[in-house]
């Protein structure tokens, strides 16, 4: 498999899920599940092929792990979708999906086979899969966040935004495993589990900024629209932790997390 033939998998994948967000519009459930399911099938089909051909996880680059959040995000979404039944979900994460994969097909970034001595470790695609499905969450409940803000009818919100208290509980539950996994790859690569390398404290950075997130909501007397602005301002936080690291003058040439850059 070669990175040439993504578009087709590509256009298959996002013509199912947009099918799967027409479904859910008009209420035809399993006609939702179905598509958006194939359109995940095939999408993983092309990443595992990837995987593959490359002879190593398909993680190194910014490229490549967009791959995965392009695929996490319908995910995702029709987890949230089979659980609260919103429908403007699978149309939402159709589109933060396809935005990435425009971004892949203008700047690919999947670079030859060679892998570093650094990330040949069983830690390394762990940590970076279980994160990518964290980020594909709190994608999501920052959609949810957004629509919150903007939805006229306040009364009918507090499910919604219990909905969304769980999305981030999953999402910080996956983001801690994430970290977890980090340290063990870090341990096993450079010898120790924390250095306060610049990813590494922006990482810490965006946990902290979800968890007191969590801990606002559950003060009695927080204001729920505060509450979704710190959301969104979390998320800002992890698009920094995640790729704007790589611009900062603090990390070019210093940060053991730059390799993808190269």
């Amino acid at each position: 498999m070669s990175w040439e033939q993504f578009i087709y998998f590509a256009i298959a994948a996002v013509l199912l899920w947009v099918v799967g967000a027409l479904a859910a519009w008009k209420n035809k459930t399993t006609l939702a599940y179905v598509t958006t399911a194939l359109g995940l099938f095939v999408f993983l089909s092309f990443i595992i092929s990837l995987w593959i051909s490359l002879e190593r996880p398909p993680l190194r680059t910014m490229g490549e792990t967009r791959l995965w959040y392009s695929f996490f995000l319908p995910l995702a979404g029709i987890i949230v979708y089979s659980r609260w039944k919103y429908k403007w979900i699978l149309s939402f994460s159709t589109m933060l999906a396809l935005v990435f994969i425009c971004v892949n097909l203008f700047k690919p970034e999947i670079h030859s086979k060679a892998l570093m001595p650094a990330l040949q470790s069983p830690w390394f695609a762990p940590h970076v899969i279980v994160y990518m499905f964290a980020y594909a969450v709190f994608g999501v409940s920052t959609l949810m966040a957004i629509y919150l803000l903007f939805k006229k009818t306040h009364a009918s919100n507090l499910n919604a935004q219990s909905s969304l208290d769980n999305l981030v509980y999953v999402g910080l539950a996956f983001m801690t495993f994430g970290m977890l996994f980090g340290a063990l790859w870090a341990k096993e690569a450079w010898g120790h589990y924390w250095s306060w390398d610049p990813k590494e404290t922006w990482a810490a950075i965006t946990w902290f900024a979800y968890l007191i997130y969590i801990h606002y909501r559950r003060l009695p007397n927080h204001k729920p629209r505060l509450a979704m602005w710190l959301l969104i301002f979390s998320f800002i936080l992890l698009q920094m932790c995640w790729w704007g690291i790589n611009y900062l003058p603090s990390a070019q040439g210093s940060s053991v997390h730059t390799y993808n850059m190269q």
